[in-house]
C-alpha cells in the first residue's frame, strides 16, 4: 500500500461527525479499495469543548478553518461548514489556491461559486468533488461525470428534497393541512427551525443548477432558475389531485428546448402511475433522459447522517485513488454559457384553484376570461362552500403557453367575485 492519504475536516456537525463514524468503522474496507488508508489529521469546528464521542485522537486541533485549508500537513480539504459565501468560501478558496483537493458538501456553495471554485481546481490540477451536495446519498454527480460521459441529456428533473417530499408525502396520506405536517416534521429533525429554504424550493434550486451544468456541459447558471415553493400547496390540492389521478411533488426539472435551458423548480401534478409519484417520505429520486442509455432513474436517501457521509468517503475515495476529473464534467474552457429559455415560453397544461363568490353566472365570466386568452378547460370541479357565501373552483387546462396562463388569470383575479389569488401548479409529462 502506498502513504496514508492526509485529509482535514472542517465542519463536524451531522455530516462531519458521519464521516469521522465511517472511517472508524470501515477503515480496512476504505484501505483495500483504495491501496492506501485515509488519516484525519487535522479538525476544525466552532466549539473545541464540546463532547462528541468521536475519535478525533492524533488529529490536530485548528480554531480556524483557513488556517487547516492552507496547513502543508493535509493533502484534502473537507468542507463541511455550509453557507454559499463567508468561511466556507474563504476556506475552499485557500486549499484550491494551496493546491489541497476539496470535498465539500455545499450545495450553495457550488451551485452560486463553481464555475470559479471548479476553474481554480483545474488551474491547480486538483479535485473539486462534491456528490454529497445534491441527492445525498444518491451518486448522480459520479453517473453524469462518469456513466454518462458518452451521452447527450436531454432532461434531468426529480426530487431533489426530503423535506418537501415527506410534508407532501404526510398530506397525502393523512389529509392534514400544510402547516401541521411542517410542524411534525420539525420536531421528527426532518425540517429545520427555519425552513425557508427548503418548504421555498431554494435547496432544491441549487441541487438542479449542480445537475443542469453538467448534464448539459453549461456554467452553473443559478440566477436563471425559475423557483416556486410548496407554502401553497393546500390538503384539498393534494385531495382534488388524486381524485384525478395525480400526485403532487415538488420538482427541479431542467431540459433542453428551442429556446435554450430550461431549468425550474415547482409543484407539479404527476401522473399516479409514474415512477415518481410514488417516492415518498425523505426519500430522493433523480431521472436523467439521454441519447445513448435513454432512461435512467435513481432513488435513495437523499439527507441524512450515513447517506451524505457516504457519498463525501466516496469523493474522498477518488482522490485515494488519483482520480481527478474536471468538476463539471468538461473542462472549465468548454462549459458554454447556455441561452435561458424564458419561463413566459414553458407549454403544458395547469390545475388552477380559485376561490369565488357563490353566485350565478360566475363560471361563465370565467370560461369568457380564459377563452380571451385562448385557454381551454379540460375540467371543472366545483364542490362545496368554504364560507356561507364562497365557493372552491378547480380547473384543469388543455395545453397552453405560460404567459398566456398568467394573463388569463389576471383578468380573472380583477373580478371582485375572486376573493383569494388563483393558484397554478403545473401538470408535468413525465
Amino acid at each position: 500500500m502506498t502513504e496514508n492519504l492526509k485529509i482535514g475536516i472542517a465542519g463536524l456537525g451531522t455530516v462531519g461527525a458521519g464521516v469521522l463514524k465511517i472511517l472508524g468503522v470501515s477503515g480496512d474496507l476504505i484501505a483495500q479499495c483504495c491501496a492506501r488508508a485515509i488519516d484525519v489529521v487535522g479538525i476544525c469546528a466552532r466549539d473545541r469543548a464540546r463532547e462528541r464521542g468521536l475519535g478525533l485522537a492524533g488529529a490536530a486541533w485548528f480554531d480556524d478553518a483557513i488556517a487547516l485549508a492552507k496547513d502543508p500537513t493535509i493533502e484534502v480539504f473537507i468542507e463541511l461548514i455550509g453557507g454559499s459565501d463567508g468561511v466556507a468560501l474563504d476556506a475552499v478558496r485557500t486549499a484550491l489556491a494551496h493546491g489541497k483537493h476539496v470535498v465539500t458538501a455545499n450545495k450553495a456553495l457550488i451551485a452560486l461559486h463553481g464555475a470559479e471554485l471548479g476553474a481554480l481546481a483545474e488551474a491547480q490540477g486538483v479535485a473539486l468533488n462534491f456528490e454529497a451536495a445534491v441527492a445525498g446519498g444518491i451518486p448522480i454527480i459520479k453517473a453524469l461525470r462518469e456513466g454518462l460521459s458518452a451521452n447527450r441529456v436531454s432532461r434531468v428533473y426529480g426530487i431533489l428534497n426530503g423535506t418537501c417530499n415527506y410534508i407532501l408525502s404526510d398530506m397525502e396520506e393523512t389529509g392534514r393541512s400544510f402547516d401541521a405536517v411542517l410542524k411534525q416534521a420539525q420536531e421528527l429533525g426532518y425540517a429545520e427551525s427555519d425552513p425557508s429554504f427548503d418548504i421555498g424550493g431554494i435547496d432544491t434550486a441549487h441541487k438542479l443548477a449542480i445537475l443542469a451544468s453538467i448534464a448539459f456541459g453549461a456554467q452553473v447558471d443559478f440566477s436563471h432558475v425559475h423557483i416556486e415553493g410548496i407554502e401553497y400547496i393546500s390538503a384539498n390540492d393534494i385531495i382534488v389531485a388524486r381524485e384525478l389521478g395525480y400526485a403532487i411533488k415538488l420538482l427541479g426539472l431542467a431540459c433542453r428546448t428551442d429556446q435554450g435551458v430550461e431549468q425550474r423548480v415547482h409543484p407539479c401534478l404527476v401522473k399516479s402511475d409514474d415512477a415518481i409519484a410514488a417516492v415518498n417520505g425523505v426519500v430522493n429520486a433523480v431521472v436523467v433522459e439521454s441519447d445513448q442509455l435513454g432512461r435512467l432513474v435513481m432513488e435513495g436517501a437523499g439527507a441524512g447522517e450515513s447517506p451524505t457521509a457516504s457519498a463525501v468517503i466516496a469523493d474522498i475515495i477518488d482522490i485515494a485513488r488519483g482520480l481527478v476529473l474536471p468538476p463539471f464534467l468538461r473542462p472549465s474552457e468548454f462549459l458554454r454559457s447556455e441561452a435561458v429559455a424564458p419561463m413566459a415560453r414553458h407549454e403544458g397544461a395547469y390545475y388552477i384553484r380559485l376561490t369565488a363568490i357563490d353566485r350565478p353566472g360566475v363560471m361563465a365570466v370565467i370560461a369568457e376570461d380564459l377563452a380571451h386568452e385562448g385557454v381551454s378547460i379540460d375540467t371543472i370541479i366545483q364542490r362545496g362552500a368554504e364560507r356561507a357565501d364562497s365557493v372552491p373552483i378547480i380547473l384543469l387546462t388543455h395545453q397552453c403557453r405560460e404567459s398566456v396562463m398568467v394573463k388569463a388569470l389576471a383578468r380573472i383575479s380583477s373580478h371582485d367575485v375572486i376573493v383569494k389569488p388563483p393558484r397554478m401548479i403545473r401538470i408535468e409529462q413525465l
